[in-house]
């Protein structure tokens, strides 16, 4: 018989470093100080967070975060579900914005939240995501967009694209200038 006092222990130490290290990251060094500091804690407990990328906190996030380098993640950003958030390099994401990496298949007339289903999210290189926007689903935003304050992506967006409202629709076409 297999013992699983050992197992059962590790995962019950590794549960407590988690939420210490949010802890910290979300309550004592929250702001926009400490960035190798937060940097360093995030990393130790999973998520992967680029060289010289800013996170503000507090951040609520139980999916897996990939980030890459030069970002700024402002306040509040939450990453709900199971599933991976992957953003690119030199992305800048306002305060409040969602991530929804979970959600359910439609069931039948006595439970209409079926099945769970899990979703990654794919954030190119260089995007502007705006104050409390939603991403849902397994949406990929292209290269150089831009997300407006207030909208809910659900469809993959192009790269290079301005795109705003709910449900998130193109505004225009961005100009690639350097």
């Amino acid at each position: 018989m297999i013992n699983l006092n050992p197992i059962v222990k590790a995962l019950h130490l590794r549960g407590i470093k988690r939420r210490f290290c949010i802890f910290l990251v979300n309550h004592i060094f929250c702001g926009t100080k400490f960035w190798s500091a937060k940097r360093r804690l995030l990393n130790s407990i999973g998520f992967q967070i680029g060289e010289n990328t800013k996170v503000v906190g507090p951040i609520d996030c139980p999916a897996t975060l990939i980030v890459g380098k030069n970002c700024w993640i402002g306040k509040n950003l939450i990453g709900n579900g199971n599933g991976t958030i992957q953003i690119g390099d030199n992305c800048d994401i306002a305060p409040e914005v969602s991530f929804l990496t979970g959600g359910h298949e439609i069931g039948d007339h006595d439970r209409r939240a079926g099945k769970g289903e899990i979703y990654n999210i794919t954030v190119g290189n260089g995007v502007w995501i705006g104050s409390r926007s939603t991403i849902l689903k397994s949406v990929t935003i292209g290269d150089g967009s831009v997300i407006a304050a207030c909208s809910c992506v659900h469809k993959d967006v192009e790269a290079d694209c301005l795109v705003a409202g709910v449900p998130a629709k193109v505004v225009r076409k961005l100009d690639n200038v350097r």
